[in-house]
């Protein structure tokens, strides 16, 4: 429930999205049929590539000072493919996914993988495997350009999957990531090139959540080849119940109309999961109780969907509802502790925590509740406070810091 003003993935003050061009035609898997005969249908499975453009060494170099990120880790040029994958939805069911795989130029042939979960987006085309010039798909490429294969799934529901997306639901984020993985391995093999099994986790945001939630199937087994090397995900929103919420209704705390985007989002995903209210107009005041449910259908852009709410989460969401939220039971309570628990195991790998005091969209006391969190597992994990910036600016200052990191790991 963090990400940006609504709008742009890592809100900074770029012109307006738009999508990249296709280099080239799709290059599609076997047929259904043919994938059956042949036993291959199953997880992970990559079923299409869609090149989405080459950048030499100056113009990533362009492109991520753009946002800006220091530049001095730009080494390489960079491919970046968006591949459609196998995997499950919330109910287990089969479905598919997409994400952005970047690439490095020149001839190594064993790559370690950095993999990057995005922030929140509401609008399935806001995503790094679809457009450019948000922050996403430079971030990527940065990671890229330094050498690495970087892997940023854009979760369900999002890019060209089909549905709706299940807004942090942290397991299917998980297994979303994890076929992700799997479809990347495919993907640098036809071009040569070997993936080392420790992926280095990270992601903004609700990515900061995934990527812990990621972290923690890899440790237990859910592949046999992916392992976590290290994490180190970005201002994410660890605690909905403990930090999120009493922020959203604290003077000082969230940016209420930030507040109000997030919390429609999140109470619309919840209920296609957990079924949280019978009637919209149970938690939805009117006349937004209507139109709400609509507005996050994958089809809106965060502006579009920012344009029809108001200014608070108090004016959005009926008193009983806010009640509710404060003093959770049911199957709101349930719908927080299945997903407020990223932080509560004992990594065996390397563990960094990014975060800023001044965020108002990530709370501090996220990451605060994290590291007290992952303490309490046996596991010493620093917090590293970015400075006095805002929930944008922290990934801004932390993806060199992480990069770097994530470096000195190797």
């Amino acid at each position: 429930m963090t990400t940006h003003t609504p709008g742009r993935a890592l809100r900074i003050g770029l012109a307006a999205v738009a999508c990249a061009a296709f280099l080239g035609a799709v290059v599609t898997a076997p047929s259904a049929a043919a994938a059956s005969a042949t036993g291959a249908s199953a997880r992970g499975e990559l079923l299409s590539v869609t090149p989405v453009g080459h950048l030499s060494r100056s113009e990533v170099v362009a492109a991520v000072a753009s946002i800006p990120f220091d530049t001095a880790p730009v080494r390489h040029g960079v491919t970046g493919y968006r591949i459609t994958y196998r995997t499950v939805d919330a109910a287990g069911r089969p479905t598919t996914a997409s994400g952005l795989v970047e690439l490095p130029d020149g001839g190594l042939p064993e790559l370690r993988v950095i993999s990057y979960g995005h922030g929140t987006q509401a609008y399935r085309g806001g995503v790094a495997s679809m457009v450019a010039g948000n922050g996403d798909r430079e971030a990527v490429e940065y990671f890229a350009s330094a050498g690495y294969a970087a892997v940023a799934p854009d979760y369900l529901g999002l890019g060209t999957g089909p549905g709706t997306h299940p807004y942090m639901d942290t397991a299917t984020e998980a297994t979303a990531w994890i076929d992700m993985l799997r479809a990347s391995r495919t993907l640098a093999s036809r071009h040569g090139r070997r993936l080392d099994p420790g992926v280095l986790l990270t992601g903004f945001s609700q990515g900061g959540t995934a990527a812990m939630a990621t972290g923690r199937a890899l440790q237990n087994g859910a592949d046999p080849y992916w392992k976590p090397a290290a994490l180190a995900p970005v201002s994410g929103p660890y605690d909905v119940r403990r930090a999120e919420i009493p922020a959203m209704f604290l003077t000082g705390g969230m940016d209420p109309a930030e507040a109000a985007f997030y919390m429609g989002y999140w109470t619309v995903s919840m209920n296609r999961l957990h079924h949280l209210y019978d009637s919209p107009s149970e938690v939805f005041r009117a006349p937004y109780d209507t139109f709400v449910e609509g507005l996050y259908d994958g089809e809106h852009t965060e502006e579009s969907i920012a344009a029809e709410l108001p200014d608070s989460p108090a004016e959005l969401l009926t008193p009983q509802y806010v009640r509710r939220l404060l003093h959770p039971t049911g199957a709101l309570l349930a719908a927080l502790r299945d997903n407020d628990t990223t932080c509560q195991w004992h990594p065996d790998v390397p563990v960094r925590l990014y975060a800023a005091e001044g965020d108002r969209d990530a709370v501090f006391a996220n990451a605060l509740h994290c590291r007290r969190q992952l303490r309490a597992h046996g596991a010493d994990v620093p917090l590293v406070d970015v400075g006095d910036t805002d929930h944008v600016g922290s990934v801004i200052r932390a993806i060199p810091q992480v990069l770097d990191w994530f470096a000195r790991q190797d």
